[in-house]
């Protein structure tokens, strides 16, 4: 198994799009010897991430297609990370949207992978994280996130991806209203999709002055503002100008963000609670839980600490 991993991980820094694609598999669902090729992935990787989140119904998928066409034209190699709900039977991804990006997957600079997020919040993987960066050990110059879109709990992805477009369309203006504090917080970029509709300009105008307030309000003031850009993803609209403000973006960065240190802390915290619980045996739980209910004077604290001092003891 161990020369397996090392063949797999030397395929995988290669650019092997196969051998990646099992790589994800073994990560994904925790298969033998994937916390061995986890240890073997290196830090200091060249490729950046961008997550593209936002309401249902906002274009994304197109928007990540037309993105994906104006990179290739720049010879980038981009792999494409599409979260997408779980089916209820199976929790495998329902791969609805990713027949829109079927252009695309002979394209030998195009990876393409599909994660369902199998309940996880925030719309994304509970392997997200660890997923990615296997991702970021081939080399591609981008890595693309593409997110469900489940509205103000989406967040994880500000931390994850070193730039965060939120994709939104005419008819989500109510709900700019509604998500003004969690949408602020998220976005590096917004993006007006469908710009062509009634309604656009409105939508537009609003978010100019959502940006602009949150960069000369209280302690912020000096901040840059947002970028506010309109496209047309469908006819290419606007997509040279919203990839000009992605490079932009990435080229002034320079120190860690905040929010992704905070998403590696709570990783690396929830990595530690699980090498904790190793030995908790949750079938002996049931089963003693079962048990401890039928008395009288059952309290589930009291009972959680002897758990988990027998399993400490002995």
């Amino acid at each position: 198994m161990r020369n397996d991993l090392k063949q797999l991980h030397k395929e995988v820094k290669e650019g092997n799009f196969p051998a990646l694609a099992r790589g994800i598999t073994i990560v994904e669902n925790e298969l033998n010897g994937y916390e061995s090729l986890l240890l073997k992935l290196n830090e200091n990787r060249r490729a950046r991430v961008i997550g593209i989140t936002g309401p249902p119904g906002a274009g994304k998928s197109t928007v990540v297609n037309a993105l994906l066409r104006h990179w290739l034209k720049e010879n980038k190699k981009i792999a494409v990370l599409a979260v997408d709900p779980s089916s209820p039977f199976n929790y495998g991804a329902l791969l609805g949207d990713r027949i829109r990006m079927s252009e695309f997957y002979s394209n030998p600079n195009i990876f393409i992978r599909s994660l369902a997020t199998r309940g996880a919040l925030g719309g994304l993987n509970a392997r997200i994280i660890e997923i990615t960066d296997l991702v970021k050990e081939a080399p591609f110059d981008l890595v693309l996130v593409e997110t469900v879109g489940v509205g103000q709990s989406e967040v994880e992805i500000a931390g994850l991806a070193d730039c965060t477009v939120v994709t939104l369309v005419p008819e989500a203006g109510d709900e700019v209203q509604t998500l003004k504090a969690g949408i602020m917080e998220i976005a590096n970029i917004f993006v007006v999709n469908k710009a062509d509709h009634a309604d656009a300009e409105g939508l537009y105008r609003n978010l100019r002055m959502l940006v602009h307030e949150k960069a000369h309000s209280g302690s912020k003031t000096g901040e840059e503002e947002i970028p506010v850009l309109k496209t047309v993803a469908t006819d290419g609209t606007g997509i040279p100008e919203l990839a000009a403000s992605v490079t932009h973006y990435l080229d002034k960065q320079k120190d860690l963000p905040a929010k992704r240190l905070h998403l590696l802390a709570d990783k690396c915290w929830q990595l530690i609670q699980a090498a904790r619980m190793k030995d908790i045996d949750k079938h002996k739980l049931l089963a003693d839980l079962e048990v401890a209910l039928r008395t009288d004077d059952f309290n589930l604290y009291a009972f959680t600490k002897q758990f988990l001092d027998k399993t400490v003891t002995g």
